[in-house]
């Protein structure tokens, strides 16, 4: 007669499941994960990967919180902030679906419209900035990347005003309208993340093996990002997901051109690094107005827009667009001279909008050129967040 084996009880760790703009993820309050995922390393990185249910072989993160997307696949870690001036520190885990790592290496600009939103319900925020009606206005200090967003948070009867009529491409229901605004996103020589343009040209010339030499601009604001031109990749621009993500040769394609791109960059010294930094860097291709149909059904016409652009996250083509990719978007079209500008005419702009995969999104730069170097002292979007689930998160313990 066999006896049972004894096994340990799953550990049960608060949470907050939210959608911030058109990504979703799972929120912790730092003091509120297991003492030894106080602090960053792997028994960290192994009870993320463990809520979200990572590595999957399937790609189908089943037995965790993922969907199974790169837009879906994220952990975040709020906290009082220790930075002067700054109300919450805000720390994004991007989790691999098939491999075990979690990507430090970026923010989520998506995601970060939830934080204040989080943060207020959560008692992160002084009281005393929060009206009973009207905007509470929200300082946060993105720990990845060492950059201020502010967040303009609607506040109706002291509480986080979530319903609205606040439409935004990619995301089914409206919803109330967040602000953000990405501070002097960009990254400088002082901060240790290179200079924006970190070739220190506008647009390069990319050996890429397998593909050729492409036209491309590498900028670093929002995240870093390799935008090359549609048609030189046999592209109009107008692409759905389907179109690229069912094509294992184009897929294999664009993370050469990533991979490449990253070292040209200096955020990488080997090739063969990038397998390892999947958040970063993003690579996207661009084209002149066009008429197409979104992935919802929605005809968007070539005069409503002033370029395409696809983006890819996490080795597969974005639903509708990254929010830090949007910064780096607007910041590239804001400067004459690069091929996202370009493409959007080669006018001098101080906003664009731009068409993705699910529609339209605008985005206002701040740009200006000192000394021959362009500067970028803001950026700003609107998004909108939900709580979606409220509770705990079971795993088992990580070993």
């Amino acid at each position: 007669m066999s006896t049972a084996t004894t096994r340990p009880a799953q550990i049960q760790i608060p949470a907050t499941y939210m959608r911030g703009g058109t990504s979703k993820g799972v929120f912790f309050k730092l003091q509120d994960l297991p003492p030894k995922a106080q602090q960053p390393g792997p028994y960290r990185d192994a009870v993320l990967l463990r809520v979200i249910g990572s590595p999957d072989p399937y790609a189908s993160q089943i037995d965790g919180m993922g969907g199974a997307t790169s837009s879906t696949s994220k952990t975040v870690i709020l906290s009082k902030s220790t930075r002067p001036g700054h109300d919450v520190d805000y720390l994004f885990g991007q989790v691999s679906i098939d491999k075990s790592f979690v990507d430090w290496s970026g923010n989520c600009g998506n995601l970060s419209a939830a934080v204040g939103p989080f943060a207020i319900r959560n008692g992160l925020v002084d009281a005393a900035k929060i009206p009973v009606n009207g905007v509470a206005t929200i300082k946060i200090w993105q720990v990845n990347i060492g950059k201020t967003i502010i967040a303009h948070v609607p506040i109706t009867e002291g509480q986080v005003q979530e319903t609205g009529d606040f439409e935004l491409d990619g995301v089914t229901f409206p919803a109330a309208e967040i602000q953000i605004d990405f501070i002097d996103p960009a990254a400088d020589d002082e901060d240790g993340g290179g200079a924006m343009f970190p070739t220190g040209n506008l647009v390069d010339t990319l050996e890429v093996p397998g593909v050729g030499s492409l036209q491309a601009t590498m900028i670093n604001a929002g995240i870093p990002t390799i935008f090359v031109n549609a048609k030189d990749i046999g592209y109009t621009g107008t692409e759905l997901r389907e179109a690229i993500n069912t094509d294992p040769k184009a897929l294999a394609m664009f993370e050469t051109i990533r991979a490449h791109g990253a070292v040209r960059m200096g955020l990488i010294k080997e090739v063969a690094e990038a397998a390892g930094r999947q958040h970063t860097p993003k690579v996207a291709f661009v084209a002149p107005p066009a008429t197409y149909t979104a992935s919802s059904g929605k005809q968007v016409a070539a005069s409503e827009i002033d370029l395409l652009v696809r983006a890819l996250s996490m080795g597969k083509l974005h639903h509708a667009m990254m929010g830090t990719a949007a910064v780096a978007i607007a910041t590239a079209a804001a400067i004459p001279g690069t091929l996202v500008n370009a493409a959007a005419g080669g006018d001098a702009r101080e906003s664009v909008r731009f068409g993705h995969p699910s529609g339209t999104l605008r985005v206002g730069a701040q740009a200006q050129q000192e000394n021959g170097q362009w500067t970028v002292t803001k950026v700003t979007m609107s998004r909108s967040a939900r709580v979606l689930m409220h509770g705990w998160v079971h795993i088992p313990e990580p070993t």
